[in-house]
């Protein structure tokens, strides 16, 4: 990490709190309000949910104002994962015994639709002491500061790696508290790294391929079985995402056929004609017969328009192989690279981030 920009910084960081006090103490009483909300919630208390508790809890982290309407994306969290499997996750996530690598990394592979963002989010607020709270925004501040081998893509974000961020963030603490700032943590670490670390080039560059080729992600024959996993099911869901974000009705892990399930389907009703639906197939490590099995069998379904496999452009060029002599397939199947996927959501995130915090629709709409 660069000492030097990092002292600049808070210097700069800490002049403007002193000049404007009244910005200083709403962020103070914000901060409080946050973890004191998010303390209270003891593991008794989370296994003890009701379905309005659960919505009350996710739709306060600034990790969901991504979604305008929070109600579905709550309610389909707590249907695909089962209420009390949920419950009891989070429980142990947050008030587990075990150290934070492995409590971390076991919510990761058992539970769906809750990423590094809000994970990391709700310990913040609990843990704020010990858990740093890691987004978009840290990322980019983090890089600025110069620090190495952040991970750019979820499935990179595993314990082991959260707890060295979290470490850096002490580092950023530390040299705060060198500087005279009083009433720290990793949370106020966060609103640091939120108004004075995040410079336009580094957030512009964040989307261009040209400026970060080394941040490509891995061909997916490169990864182990777990990191192909975390990829397949990270790209499954950010397409889902994409296709809410579109207007669709999206879901995951849909059964199109007896021993049949596909990924993610995009579904549409227009007018009076019926249904719409489109189909994709994330293809890391399983077999490339299954998916085409899966996107032929969808197309019996009259309303499925489109089928579309997912992968990395080496995986793509051997399913195209495997399809071109598959009647009834070759043609309609399409190909999407999965970077296109992640570009694709990114940005669309930070549409509705901003579409979002002007409030246009209210929630109820």
């Amino acid at each position: 990490m660069n000492m030097r920009l990092l002292r600049e910084h808070v210097g700069k960081y800490l002049s403007k709190m002193q000049q404007d006090k009244t910005k200083h103490e709403d962020d103070l009483a914000e901060r409080g309000e946050r973890k004191a909300y998010y303390q209270s919630w003891t593991e008794e208390k989370i296994l003890s949910m009701v379905h309005d508790d659960m919505y009350a809890y996710m739709s306060k982290l600034w990790a969901m104002r991504i979604w305008g309407n929070k109600r579905w994306v709550v309610d389909k969290t707590i249907e695909d994962n089962g209420f009390e499997h949920l419950k009891k996750e989070l429980a142990l996530l947050v008030w587990g015994k075990d150290a934070i690598e492995q409590r971390w990394d076991s919510f990761r592979t058992q539970v769906k639709h809750i990423g590094p963002a809000m994970m990391s989010e709700i310990l913040c607020y609990v843990h704020p002491r010990d858990c740093v709270l890691w987004n978009r925004r840290a990322y980019v501040g983090f890089r600025y500061l110069g620090v190495e081998d952040l991970p750019r893509y979820d499935y990179q974000l595993t314990g082991r790696k959260y707890v060295q961020l979290s470490d850096v963030g002490r580092q950023i603490a530390k040299e705060m508290q060198a500087q005279g700032a009083t009433d720290l943590d990793l949370l106020t670490v966060d609103y640091f790294i939120w108004d004075e670390l995040q410079v336009e080039d580094t957030l512009a560059q964040m989307h261009r391929r040209e400026k970060r080729p080394t941040e490509e992600p891995p061909a997916v024959e490169e990864l182990d079985t777990t990191q192909a996993q975390f990829v397949h099911n990270e790209i499954r869901d950010k397409l889902a995402n994409i296709g809410q974000w579109l207007g669709f009705k999206s879901a995951t892990e849909v059964k199109v056929a007896e021993g049949s399930v596909v990924d993610t389907v995009w579904e549409a009703t227009i007018g009076n004609m019926g249904r719409v639906v489109y189909v994709f197939e994330v293809q890391t490590r399983g077999s490339i017969d299954s998916l085409i099995v899966n996107l032929l069998k969808s197309l019996n379904n009259p309303a499925v328009q489109g089928v579309v496999a997912v992968s990395d452009p080496t995986q793509l060029d051997k399913v195209k192989k495997h399809a071109s002599t598959v009647k009834g397939l070759a043609d309609k199947l399409k190909y999407w690279d999965y970077q296109e996927v992640i570009d694709i959501h990114d940005a669309l995130q930070s549409v509705n981030e901003v579409i979002n915090r002007l409030g246009l629709v209210p929630e109820s709409f």
